[in-house]
């Protein structure tokens, strides 16, 4: 296929992201994307509002979600591409996904409190723009408004990975019940920024491996998290175990994402892309 500008993994309000799902389809359109998908953390509620923006604005749309996949002790993402926002398999596992996040945002406050960050739970409320999906980059936002970090992702090094006082275990979706879903609301499954994932490379193999034999689709070989060196690598990732390649920005907000909706490196020239197959 011609290489198109597409974009295939970003955020609005309604989950982590700092701008509501029409002015991210808006602000792709400027940047020259011509096929965008939102995708927001295990939720759906935004995909109206985007499609909608993108036919105002000339867009060709896909609609997306990211899910949020335990993998042993690790937290990995999955996204889906071109789901059924209408389909119930999906939308009552989201649900089930999404019912767990506020009791551990309100664990995360108290373990912040203790060690001497108060109201930090009232702080990140703040920022959400949906009730239902607190997450750690609301805490992230607030924490660095206080000064506790210079930055988003300084809070995260510091406070809310793993090992850190902020940081609380939680239980999230499995990725066979991830692909299930995605599956039947006829998505396709991408394995989301593996180069962000804090695996070793058997790891990371065992992981490809598993979601291949589940039926997994495509992997990111570009995104906002990778560089060139993580790119040539996920491109002989998506080689061997025959992926189709996602191009995407992750983007959540101006100046706090390292790469804008569209911004993006092209795909290695010889890889078949997902949209291909959208």
């Amino acid at each position: 296929m011609p290489p198109i500008n597409a974009d295939l993994h970003c955020h609005s309000t309604i989950s982590d992201g700092l701008l509501a799902p029409a002015e991210v389809v808006a602000r792709a359109a400027r940047n020259g994307v011509e096929l965008l998908a939102l995708t927001d953390h295990d939720e759906l509620a935004g995909l109206a509002d985007a499609r909608e923006a993108a036919r105002i604005h000339g867009l060709a749309f896909v609609n997306g979600v990211e899910v949020s996949v335990s993998w042993g002790e690790q937290t990995v993402h999955i996204v889906g591409l071109g789901v059924d926002p209408a389909c119930t398999v999906l939308a009552d596992g989201l649900a089930d996904v999404r019912a767990g996040r506020d009791g551990r945002a309100a664990r995360m406050g108290e373990a912040l409190a203790a060690i001497g960050i108060r109201g930090a739970y009232e702080g990140a409320l703040k920022y959400v723009g949906n009730p239902a999906l607190v997450s750690r980059s609301h805490f992230a936002r607030y924490l660095a408004e206080i000064g506790a970090a210079r930055d988003v992702k300084s809070v995260f090094d510091h406070y809310l990975v793993r090992g850190k006082p902020g940081y609380v275990e939680h239980v999230w979706a499995t990725m066979e019940d991830a692909l299930a879903w995605i599956h039947a609301a006829g998505g396709l499954a991408v394995i989301a920024h593996p180069g962000r994932y804090r695996l070793s490379k058997r790891e990371l193999d065992e992981l490809f491996v598993r979601f291949h034999d589940l039926g997994g689709e495509a992997i990111e070989v570009v995104s906002g998290s990778h560089n060139r060196e993580a790119t040539l690598e996920f491109a002989r990732v998506a080689r061997r175990y025959g992926f189709l390649a996602s191009r995407a920005s992750d983007f959540h907000g101006p100046g706090e994402s390292s790469v804008d909706l569209g911004g993006s490196d092209p795909l290695p020239e010889d890889l078949t892309p997902v949209w291909s197959k959208l």
